[in-house]
């Protein structure tokens, strides 16, 4: 009896997230940065000692690194394609959810492994204090080599190497945690007009307040949690004016694109996706990638599914109509745990209604 629940906990562990176990020691997180690398930090004035910060796209399916110059400003340095995610769009909110996680995270020395069986990891540090305020569970969330997820954001191995040479020469320069700011999709007025109904628009807009801020400073914004919400640079109202008049901006480009007939949509994954680079790759060489996590999920790409107020149907030539579902109302920035929950459940049966 106790071997079997020792089994069955196991492979619960193994399905919750990327296992990343230990190989023996060896030299490749030592790899330096790559001279065309060092030679863009030279062009863009800052050095590998200097800080840096990272955003990630799900929907993109691109991870940015940031910089941070002599004017104590964020540029962009560089853009790496994903191989691998999994999941839908949304928050991981429980161990074995196979969801990525989306929200604030802090990278730190002793996130690094050094000595992964995903070549090279770091683990992004969920459940952060925002998930433990809401209870959710899981662990082991990393960005990591060998293109299989199962809740991480795998790269190629080539492309872990370079990027956790960065993030060590960070450390060595000083920095004491890196930001990765992880999102469903860049945070633009289209994305968020077309997404407006989905189940998570109130956490996403919760996101979206840290990302302008991020835009409008060009500063790693401080990141709090009340009242089970993120909360970013509490008290400091010097540049909250500014923030608030592209918020501002912004709504008025997503009425005008919703006024416009721009239809709300949700994407809806077989279980996550890669780039597109990626998936052209696939493709024309009928692989070429080494191990691929369900290489069949990928495939095909999301289905888009459309959401008038009646409810979610697909969109014409996407899928037949979703039939027998709930009428949906979008949640605001009030909604609930409990609306999000019952929105996602909607859904699901409107998923299974299309196979």
């Amino acid at each position: 009896m106790l071997k079997t629940i020792t089994l069955g906990l196991a492979l619960l562990l193994a399905l919750s997230a990327c296992q990343d176990g230990q190989y023996a020691a060896s030299t490749r997180h030592l790899a330096p940065i790559p001279p065309a690398t060092l030679a863009l930090m030279s062009a863009k004035g800052v050095s590998p000692a200097d800080p840096i910060l990272m955003r990630a796209y799900k929907k993109e399916s691109e991870i940015e690194l940031w910089k941070r110059g002599a004017d104590g400003k964020y540029a962009l340095l560089k853009t790496y394609p994903m191989c691998r995610w999994s999941g839908q769009l949304g928050p991981k909110t429980r161990e074995g959810d196979r969801q990525a996680p989306e929200g604030f995270y802090a990278v730190t020395p002793a996130s690094m492994n050094p000595n992964s069986s995903l070549y090279l990891s770091f683990n992004l540090g969920y459940p952060n204090e925002y998930d433990r305020s809401l209870g959710r569970t899981g662990a082991h969330l990393m960005v990591h080599g060998s293109c299989s997820s199962r809740g991480c954001f795998a790269m190629t191995d080539e492309a872990i190497s370079e990027l956790y040479a960065v993030v060590r020469e960070a450390f060595a320069g000083g920095q004491r945690a890196v930001q990765f700011q992880s999102y469903p999709f860049r945070m633009t007025p289209e994305n968020m007009a077309r997404h407006r109904q989905d189940p998570n628009i109130a956490f996403w807009r919760n996101l979206k307040e840290g990302s302008d801020r991020f835009e409008v400073t060009r500063a790693e914004p401080g990141v709090g949690v009340a009242d089970g919400r993120y909360v970013f640079d509490a008290g400091d109202e010097a540049t909250a004016g500014v923030v608030a008049r592209k918020q501002a901006d912004d709504e008025r480009q997503v009425a005008a694109l919703v006024a416009s007939g721009t239809p709300a949509v949700r994407l809806v994954y077989e279980d996550g996706g890669q780039h597109r680079s990626f998936r052209e790759t696939m493709v024309a060489a009928g692989g070429g990638l080494g191990e691929v996590s369900r290489p069949e999920a990928l495939a095909a790409g999301p289905r888009e599914v459309a959401v008038p107020a009646a409810g979610p149907v697909a969109l014409a030539g996407k899928r037949d109509p979703v039939r027998g579902a709930a009428a949906l109302k979008p949640t605001g920035p009030g909604g609930t745990e409990a609306e999000r929950q019952r929105l996602l459940k909607i859904f699901a049966a409107a998923g299974a209604d299309q196979e």
